[in-house]
């Protein structure tokens, strides 16, 4: 890093520890004293800039959707599908047909029954969106309503993970709309928030940049079963939710001690030891695993086009540096880790990954070389609002240019980014060529669910890598049914995307949600959820 970057990063660190002097101040006190006690507040890592979780891939569309809607299936703590919407499934011998009966009672926000219709048009939406969704609308023959409560799926080829499919929780996830909504072309945005879950969203209080709004569902029908995971009973504990926007962390940390907000994401690394020192104040993981730094390239636009110019940066690359500068500490670290599937986890590998224990400036340079680069601009998006991918984006851009890439790092924010990284067309004309996103086990953490390793070819999101052999081996993968050869194919798969380079894990790390001690109900969900969770009198 420069030491212009490096004074950077530390005056940030420096702003963060002064902001222990201004905890007495009440910052938001004329909201705090307006509301009632059930009242839930919190400042999530993004604020909400869409209402649409299966055309945007971002985080709070996925939040807000969690909150709106409900799913056919969960995931509990154990990454194991569970009905949620779906009272009973009946399966063929072979496999190829399943018949799902929806549970009676379901309705919308506005009164309407839930129907198969519904579930079936939010999948056909669905599928053209995720890869997960993708996969499976690839590998089916018919999708049908039965009547009312009923509808079938028949396969035209194995499929081994159908209702993990139907769970999608992140990425575009699968939520039910209302068949009217959900048959929005995919490449709209909807405009109506109308789901079944155990919010209802306040459309006309919402205000891009300040708050978003949600009230108790009354007449939400939870499951029986207790909350595990994403899966079980979803009961609204809180009568309203506040989603705050509170970009600035000093101002964010003041409102938590004040008690004027109750839970706060994701607290930047620096600030911990300050939480930590808070009476009324938890701090706890919610994602176990945690989440790697993913840098993405343009697969479409030169010097990226050719994967020998990608393999140069992952040559470049520094693990210790990214997370050095996003401040994470040892203890919620993994120092080096080059596992597409994350490590610690069973599908961690090593296949690939030989010469990338540390940077290799030489071999990057030869790689670059060979790759025909001609010193054309590089643009780097860097989403300045996020502090690990900023910092990330930072370090980086940095080691790139010691390898003699020309980066043009142009920071905006991260709705912003999201919007740009759909353009294909070159720099010149406002496309780009690199960012960084992060992505938790349930973006990333097996071959279907990857979002950013499939490499279709035609459509596939922003970076839109091509490459048949690993689409090849992915498809292997979840047509197999036997865990175990599923697990031998995990090595060829990194194997190969370590040649084609889809995007380049660049450290992982886990976070810490900081939240008002009188909240009860907080679990580790992996990505943030509300339902379930009280607020006691403090």
């Amino acid at each position: 890093m420069s030491m212009q970057q490096t004074d950077q990063i530390a005056r940030g660190g420096f702003r963060f520890r002064l902001a222990a002097a201004l905890l007495a101040l009440p910052l938001l006190a004329g909201t705090a004293s307006a509301q009632a006690e059930t009242t839930l507040r919190m400042v999530l890592r993004n604020d909400l800039a869409t209402i649409d979780p299966v055309s945007s891939t971002a985080t709070f569309a996925r939040n807000h959707g969690f909150l709106v809607y409900d799913q056919l299936y969960a995931l509990d703590s154990k990454g194991e599908p569970r009905r949620q919407m779906i009272g009973s499934e009946e399966v063929s011998a072979d496999g190829r047909q399943w018949r799902f009966t929806l549970r009676p009672g379901l309705r919308f926000h506005d009164g309407a029954p839930v129907r198969a219709a519904d579930a079936v048009a939010s999948i056909r939406r669905w599928a053209q969106r995720d890869v997960v969704g993708r996969a499976l609308a690839a590998a089916t023959a018919k999708m049908e309503v039965v009547d009312d409560q009923t509808f079938i799926i028949e396969l035209s080829r194995p499929f081994a993970l159908v209702k993990q499919a139907l769970a999608r929780p992140t990425a575009s996830a699968l939520f039910v709309m209302p068949e009217a909504v959900a048959q929005t072309p995919a490449t709209e945005q909807i405009t109506s928030a109308v789901g079944s879950g155990p919010f209802i969203f306040e459309r006309d209080q919402w205000r891009v940049g300040d708050r978003a709004t949600y009230r108790r569902n009354p007449d939400y029908k939870p499951r029986e079963e207790a909350p595990d995971g994403l899966a079980g009973a979803k009961v609204a504990s809180v009568d309203r939710i506040e989603w705050l926007s509170i970009p600035d962390p000093a101002t964010a940390m003041g409102a938590l001690s004040s008690g004027e907000i109750d839970f706060w994401e994701l607290p930047p690394p620096d600030l911990v030891p300050v939480l930590e020192t808070m009476p009324n104040v938890r701090l706890e993981p919610i994602d176990p695993v945690g989440s790697q730094v993913w840098l993405r390239m343009n697969h479409q636009q030169p010097p990226f086009n050719d994967p020998r110019a990608r393999r140069a940066l992952l040559r470049a690359i520094s693990q210790k540096d990214v997370l050095d500068a996003a401040g994470m500490p040892p203890e919620d670290r993994v120092e080096q880790c080059n596992a597409f599937f994350y490590c610690g986890t069973p599908l961690e590998s090593r296949a690939g990954t030989e010469g990338l224990e540390s940077p290799d400036f030489d071999a990057a340079r030869a790689l670059l070389k060979e790759s025909g680069y001609d010193g054309r601009r590089v643009v780097f998006l860097d989403a300045a609002d996020l502090f690990t991918n900023h910092a990330a984006t930072l370090v980086m851009a940095e080691a790139f240019r010691k390898i003699g890439i020309n980066v043009d790092v142009v920071t905006t924010d991260f709705a912003t980014l999201t919007a740009r990284r759909n353009k294909r067309e070159p720099v010149e004309q406002g496309g780009w060529n690199l960012f960084i996103t992060v992505g938790n086990v349930l973006d990333g953490g097996d071959p279907l669910s990857s979002l950013y390793l499939a490499s279709p070819c035609q459509g596939g999101l922003s970076g839109w890598p091509c490459d048949e052999k690993l689409e090849e081996l992915r498809r292997a993968w979840y047509q197999e049914q036997d865990p175990g050869k599923r697990r031998e194919l995990v090595d060829d798969i990194q194997r190969q995307a370590y040649q084609s380079v889809p995007y380049a894990p660049s450290g992982q790390f886990r976070t810490r949600a900081a939240f008002r001690s009188n909240l009860r109900g907080i679990r580790p969900t992996t990505v943030p959820v509300f339902w379930g969770i009280s607020k006691a009198a403090q």
